[in-house]
């Protein structure tokens, strides 16, 4: 079955998020350095192990919802729609946060946010056309 373009990029774009998300957690496992004095304060507390189980569990959904994305022809591709619809706006508001210590990277974040909101929204039940 084919599909429109701009849901195998949606669907590319949250596999590849969650997959970075899951390197992320395993990095956080592994760190045996000094943590950031501004840890101390953040939502989730000063522990990189915390950050790391949230990662992965944010990553599995991820490539979860992706793959399910990419194969929308039953039940579980619609739940995922709505799955990655509300976690790339998460990952685009989040990416906010982060403008004054990297503008472009944010922006960036921000733009593949909302093509991936774009893409599962506006044509998730359109087949791909051919010319």
């Amino acid at each position: 079955m084919k599909r429109s373009g701009w849901l195998t990029f949606s669907g590319v774009v949250l596999v590849v998020a969650g997959l970075m998300r899951i390197l992320d957690a395993l990095w956080a496992f592994r760190y045996n350095g000094d943590v950031v004095d501004n840890l101390h304060d953040a939502l989730f507390g000063h522990s990189l192990t915390t950050y790391g189980w949230i990662w992965l569990v944010v990553g599995v959904i991820l490539m979860v919802s992706g793959y399910l994305i990419l194969s929308p022809a039953t039940l579980a591709g619609q739940i995922s729609r709505w799955i990655g619809i509300v976690a790339a706006a998460v990952a685009g508001v989040t990416a906010v946060t982060w403008m004054p210590y990297y503008p472009v990277w944010s922006l960036t974040y921000i733009a593949l946010s909302v093509m991936v909101i774009y893409g599962i929204s506006a044509h998730f039940g359109e087949q791909a056309t051919t010319s």
